[in-house]
């Protein structure tokens, strides 16, 4: 059972060690090391995240039955805008990253959103793909001075979106 509640500022803390952990355990085999430790480092070289975290409106996934500790996270910031969608290695491909997903674009789609957008990782895109996103083009940007290739997406919403 996946626990979803609504991103608090408590959370920040956990939701940034969250972050890093996704990237450390996660993009082994999909990112050189360098590319690794950089964007895994984004947290702490740069108040982007928390600034991001703090302004947006986001969604957590917790355990229901043990500490409630952030497993995983998501963040619209604007309203049209998937920020951030991350999921510590433990807990990955159990659901959270779909119910996240699924709780923010009802979210967007309840503020009048017609459409969605963002900028995806390796990890990331394979998921958005299955949830009808689409690729819209494909750029390079630089974290510390590291070249990442992302995809900019976007996806229609549909008041049946989510059947």
């Amino acid at each position: 059972m996946v626990l979803l509640r609504p991103l608090q500022p408590d959370d920040v803390e956990q939701v940034l060690e969250a972050y890093a952990d996704a990237v450390r355990t996660q993009a082994i085999g999909l990112y050189e090391p360098r590319q690794i430790e950089a964007w895994a480092m984004h947290a702490q070289r740069s108040n982007d995240l928390r600034e991001i975290l703090l302004r947006g409106r986001g969604m957590v996934s917790c355990n229901p039955h043990e500490s409630a500790e952030v497993e995983a996270f998501a963040v619209l910031d604007p309203i049209d805008r998937l920020s951030l969608l991350y999921c510590r290695g433990r807990s990955s491909r159990q659901g959270r990253g779909k119910a996240l997903l699924d709780a923010l674009e009802t979210l967007a789609l309840q503020h009048g959103c017609r459409q969605m957008r963002t900028e995806a990782s390796q990890l990331s895109k394979p998921l958005l793909l299955r949830q009808g996103w689409t690729v819209a083009a494909e750029e390079t940007v630089l974290y510390a001075g590291v070249p990442f290739v992302r995809w900019r997406m976007i996806k229609t919403l549909t008041n049946s979106a989510h059947g």
